[in-house]
């Protein structure tokens, strides 16, 4: 493989965006290290894709900075960013082969043909699609046409990769083959890549740190592990992940309840009365007939099985138990729930 870049440093700082009074990015700021892979991951409507555009220079923020390697590109337009960008249509050109489309970016850069033709090579062997150089894209499945539009973005060497929802028109499997698989590329080229995704599974999958954004802000930016056991805002504990909300007592740093305590996050509501989000997986259930809690259904989610609970107050707790397990819980069956003692974060109730 020819010498690649080993990754460039990006400066998002203090991006604002509006809509016609409505704020798509509000003050934005998000640093990268050079091939660091980062996720951004929200709702719909929250900045993620405005972010992306604002750094492809597809869109000009109306405040705020864009630096990459240290140049800034706030005013640059985008053909001169020097960015490759795959998105969630896979923008082939149709009268191309597989080939032809990933030498379309050199040509346009002056490439002479045999030098065109040998990185094409390259990149297509990078995303296993060697024997495929000389198919058109209707020759090929969704999955592989979207390789195609990854070696296209690849060869040209960019600053840094740009990958808009580009699995979200895949089905399941080749969805977590082809996040895998530009996971693999991503870290064997090392180029710096900015990933915007609604998937929580995706983005906890692949990158080195998400970025979670509501309504234009970045609500915590953290590694994957980080982010799940440790989220830093309420919006965060219900976005990443399945969490329940359960009354509580609030003392110190401590929360009591289902007859067992918790530590609590920082940000934590002092209380004394409070909301305490708890993963699935951080509850215990065990059979009890004189237990207060009550299944109402347990499921079979193939690695894992889940089992739902109603205790006395009416909330509902999901609970995370062994797929051997599921079977034994039956609606109806009382049960003990208790707390495992992961730490949580409590909100006002």
């Amino acid at each position: 493989m020819t010498d690649s870049p080993r990754g460039t440093p990006v400066q998002l700082t203090e991006l604002r965006r509006s809509y016609g009074g409505v704020a798509a990015l509000d003050g934005l700021t998000l640093h990268m290290e050079p091939g660091e892979f980062v996720a951004l991951l929200g709702p719909s409507g929250c900045g993620k894709t405005t972010a992306l555009r604002c750094l492809a220079g597809l869109e000009d923020p109306d405040s705020g900075t864009i630096v990459v390697g240290g140049n800034d590109l706030t005013k640059v337009p985008t053909n001169k960013r020097d960015m490759g960008m795959v998105f969630q249509a896979y923008s082939l050109f149709p009268h191309m082969t597989a080939r032809q489309n990933v030498e379309f970016g050199l040509e346009l850069r002056g490439r002479d043909k045999a030098a065109r033709r040998a990185r094409a090579a390259e990149m297509l062997d990078l995303v296993g699609l060697g024997k495929h150089a000389d198919k058109f894209a209707h020759q090929m499945s969704g999955g592989q046409q979207q390789r195609v539009a990854l070696a296209r973005a690849l060869a040209i060497e960019p600053q840094v990769l740009l990958l808009d929802e580009p699995l979200s028109a895949l089905d399941a499997k080749v969805r977590t083959q082809l996040r895998d698989e530009i996971r693999r590329i991503q870290l064997e080229v090392g180029t710096t890549t900015l990933f915007v995704t609604h998937d929580q599974e995706e983005a906890l999958a692949v990158a080195d740190r998400v970025g979670v954004m509501s309504v234009g802000k970045l609500e915590q930016l953290a590694p994957p592990a980080e982010l799940y056991s440790a989220p830093k805002t309420p919006f965060v504990a219900d976005f990443v992940g399945l969490t329940n909300r359960i009354r509580g007592e609030v003392a110190g740093e401590t929360a009591h309840l289902l007859g067992g305590s918790v530590p609590l996050l920082p940000g934590s509501s002092s209380g004394p009365s409070a909301l305490v989000l708890v993963r699935p997986e951080g509850v215990r259930i065990a059979h009890d007939d004189g237990g207060t809690a009550s299944v109402v259904s347990a499921s079979f989610l193939g690695g894992h099985g889940r089992v739902i609970a109603r205790i006395p107050d009416g909330t509902l707790v999901t609970v995370q138990v062994p797929n051997t397990d599921v079977t034994t819980f039956r609606p109806g069956d009382r049960v003990t729930l208790s707390p495992r003692g992961d730490a949580a974060l409590a909100v006002a109730d």
